[in-house]
């Protein structure tokens, strides 16, 4: 990833975070004909030395699975916050004109070697990890046993799950962090304005933190 040094996230809890924030990820390893990429939604395990782990399952049916067997390197891309940013925004823009359109965003990008687990025991512990992740904060939440055993039996035998301990992780926060005072200003300012949103919002926030603007 093209990395300037301004932009730059190296704090492991902070990519972590981003990672359990956004777990879909889309994950892309090298296939005979080129890449191959599809986007899957992943587990962290933080603790596994020295970077943590990630975990997920494809279906038996996806032909991803089986290239690992000849090359187990993967790259797996999560998406954070983005968001488009006007020139209007800067205060350049009246000073002297001298200004273009940009993106701002948040990103991780994870490598490492695929294990891959076709371990019913396995499945299952994922499986109910993965939905008691998403289905806890719901009012009634659903679990895994609200389904008849046979068919999860049978939903089960169509999934092969992925291990990845991560060898290389990298962050890029490119939150106007290169633009001058006043325009980091403008673009916070511009977020929250012209799109009242929650990630505007979030967005504007990390463009005062990064930007050393925080709390003007």
């Amino acid at each position: 990833m093209y990395q300037p040094p301004h932009f730059k996230e190296t704090r492991l809890d902070v990519l972590h975070a981003l990672i359990k924030a956004h777990p879909l990820g889309l994950l892309i390893c090298s296939g005979t004909d080129g890449p191959v990429a599809n986007p899957v939604p992943f587990l962290l395990d933080a603790e596994p030395a020295p970077n943590g782990r990630l975990r997920a399952h494809l279906s038996r049916a996806n032909p991803q699975w089986k290239l690992f067997a000849d090359n187990p390197d993967a790259l797996v891309v999560f998406q954070g916050l983005d968001s488009y940013v006007t020139p209007s925004w800067y205060e350049t823009k009246r000073e002297t004109g001298k200004v273009v359109p940009t993106w701002n965003y948040a990103i991780v990008q994870v490598r490492g070697k695929v294990r891959v687990m076709d371990d019913q025991h396995w499945l299952t512990g994922q499986i109910a990890e993965l939905t008691a992740t998403h289905e806890g904060g719901r009012a009634e939440p659903w679990q895994v046993t609200d389904a008849p055993d046979a068919y999860i039996a049978a939903q089960m035998k169509g999934i092969v799950g992925l291990e990845i301990d991560i060898v290389a992780i990298e962050g890029k926060w490119k939150v106007s962090q290169n633009r001058p005072v006043a325009d980091r200003v403008g673009v916070a300012e511009g977020l929250e304005a012209d799109k009242p949103t929650p990630d505007a919002a979030e967005m504007a926030k990390l463009v005062r933190t990064y930007g050393g603007i925080d709390g003007e």
